[in-house]
């Protein structure tokens, strides 16, 4: 049996440390922890730079830079590339399903010049902070999440705590009054191209010859509901409002009868009958039920003299009724009276 000389040995761990040094290594991942702050993303003039968030997003990027930063956004992963120098600008990241904003702060400055090449820039994965507040509009509806001063979960202390296996409710960025009359104006008012994506929205349906003269019963409007949406336990009906008087009308959600959640106008007020300015739209949000169960019933004339006693007859008929006596003859004029 041969055995290996130190030497050999040696020059054989050096090699694998040469060949090792030479293989390029794995780009880092910088993770940035979103907690209500806006996140600094410095960019490279003509590098692209990743930023992974791993959820559909929409980017909007300030007009004032769109011909000199190129966005590109595919599979949770959104690449950004600075043809030019760019300021401090701040972008916003839209879920696409919650409506929730993440706020990031870019600025793009030319590579600076050195005897060594500049290291590629790291990606970026955002992810959600620990210490994130309340969320504006979500409620904590899932099971098993909150816990109190010791420490146990507060579901397990009530009685009526859901099963363990029983499946969360959804928790909204965004108030789901506020997902659905946006998602309605923007069906109603903005080409079908441009309407976001809202995720749980399903068309709903709208009763036929839905009566909603006890809507608005003090404004000279005439009401028509035009389309609903639905959302979990909420709708959204469109009620297309047109004024049927001479004048101005200012339209004002507590004239509005019925039990609605949220009340929404297209616009503030209504023009004359005839002008263009005459007709507008109005978002109802309703919870448990369409529009249809929200109104008040519909009250109908009442005649009060159909509420009086009938009175009772006499107990003879008519025509048994006493005769009246005629008065007796008067002597003619001038005649003496027989005393």
């Amino acid at each position: 049996m041969m055995r290996t000389q130190p030497s050999a040995l040696r020059a054989a761990a050096l090699w694998a440390t040469l060949w090792l040094g030479a293989t390029p290594a794995a780009h880092a991942v910088q993770i940035l922890r979103w907690d209500r702050m806006p996140l600094a993303v410095p960019l490279r003039v003509g590098e692209e730079r990743v930023v992974f968030i791993d959820r559909n997003v929409r980017v909007g990027v300030p007009a004032a830079i769109a011909d000199r930063l190129r966005v590109q956004s595919a599979g949770g992963a959104i690449y950004l590339k600075a043809s030019e120098a760019i300021e401090p600008t701040r972008l916003q990241l839209q879920d696409a399903d919650s409506g929730a904003l993440i706020l990031i702060d870019i600025a793009a400055a030319p590579a600076q010049a050195g005897p060594a090449p500049l290291e590629p820039l790291e990606p970026i994965r955002i992810v959600e902070g620990d210490g994130a507040g309340p969320r504006y509009g979500a409620r904590d509806r899932a099971g098993g999440t909150g816990a109190d001063a010791g420490g146990q979960p507060a579901d397990a202390l009530s009685p009526n705590a859901a099963p363990p296996d029983a499946a969360p409710r959804v928790r909204h960025e965004t108030p789901v009054a506020v997902v659905l009359t946006r998602y309605a104006a923007q069906n109603l008012y903005a080409p079908l191209r441009t309407v976001e994506p809202a995720g749980g929205v399903t068309p709903a349906r709208l009763p036929r010859g839905l009566d909603l003269d006890a809507l608005a019963p003090a404004l000279p409007v005439h009401a028509r509901a035009l389309a609903a949406w639905r959302m979990e336990d909420q709708w959204v009906t469109a009620v297309r409002l047109t004024n049927t008087s001479p004048r101005w009308v200012d339209l004002d959600p507590r004239m509005l009868i019925g039990d609605f959640v949220a009340a929404t106008f297209q616009h503030p007020g209504l023009g004359p009958a005839g002008d263009a300015t005459d007709t507008t739209v109005l978002y109802l949000v309703t919870r448990g039920s369409g529009l249809g169960n929200a109104l008040l019933p519909r009250i109908g004339r009442i005649d009060a003299a159909q509420n009086l006693p009938t009175p009772a007859k006499d107990a003879t008929d008519a025509t048994d009724a006493a005769p009246v006596l005629a008065p007796p003859p008067q002597p003619p004029s001038g005649a003496d009276h027989a005393k």
